[in-house]
């Protein structure tokens, strides 16, 4: 799919991945809707990018926010071609540390808001007989980690999501795609759930090898455009794939 004139939605907009993926968009033709939370970053964002974006506050584990923001978004542009479902926070602790009500809400926006995101768009997208939906994983789903079983288990579930999903509307023009970023220069470390402390302190040693969100945002827009299955931003060191 090509990227310019494409009406191209992107949760978590507000910042880090979702805020650089929005730049790449605009700046290669097409027009986004910005979804986050935090409405003075979004608008702030929208007016930088210009008259191409819309920026709707929406939480996305909300299905009736949701529904409305893709309603209004089609009202706007008739259409909707890319969903980047982007929104995701992180969760440290050791198996018996995890707090079972935050488990449950990380679960709700790292593996339901996607899948409700997606239900919202797909039958937009039948009508076209195309779009695309990019969903954002992580690298830590490719290995194993102390303290990670919360968060990579909740992206391990979108991880399956993605693949099953894909293979159900290749028939109806719809490609679904997965990209595992590696750790990225983002506000992600200083907003997990829990487990601050750890969170900080992998961040910390972190600093010499984290990516900019553009490298993740450029990878987006290549998985839109080519509609390939997968791919990663991971060192071939670190249990990827990745050489730039």
């Amino acid at each position: 799919m090509q990227i310019k004139n494409s009406v191209v939605l992107i949760t978590g907009a507000s910042s880090g991945i979702g805020e650089a993926t929005a730049r790449a968009v605009v700046q290669a033709g097409g027009r986004a809707v910005l979804l986050a939370r935090r409405q003075d970053r979004l608008d702030d964002l929208a007016r930088e990018l210009g008259e191409d974006v819309l920026a709707l506050p929406c939480d996305v584990t909300n299905s009736a926010e949701a529904q409305k923001a893709v309603q209004i978004a089609q009202k706007k542009y008739g259409r909707i071609d890319v969903l980047i479902n982007n929104a995701g926070q992180g969760l440290y602790g050791a198996i018996e540390d995890i707090g079972i009500d935050d488990f449950k809400q990380l679960l709700n926006l790292n593996t339901i808001a996607p899948l409700i995101m997606m239900q919202a768009v797909i039958p937009l997208m039948r009508k076209q007989s195309a779009g695309c939906i990019i969903n954002v994983s992580s690298g830590a789903t490719l290995a194993t980690y102390p303290g990670s079983a919360a968060y990579t288990s909740s992206k391990s579930a979108l991880n399956m999501i993605s693949k099953v999903a894909r293979l159900e509307l290749a028939d109806a023009g719809i490609t679904v795609s997965l990209i595992h970023p590696f750790m990225t220069a983002t506000e992600f470390y200083g907003s997990v759930k829990s487990g601050l402390s750890a969170s900080k302190e992998q961040e910390a040693g972190a600093v010499s090898i984290a990516q900019p969100p553009s490298l993740s945002a450029q990878m987006i827009i290549n998985l839109i455009e080519t509609g390939d299955e997968e791919t990663d931003l991971v060192p071939k060191e670190y249990g990827g794939s990745f050489e730039g």
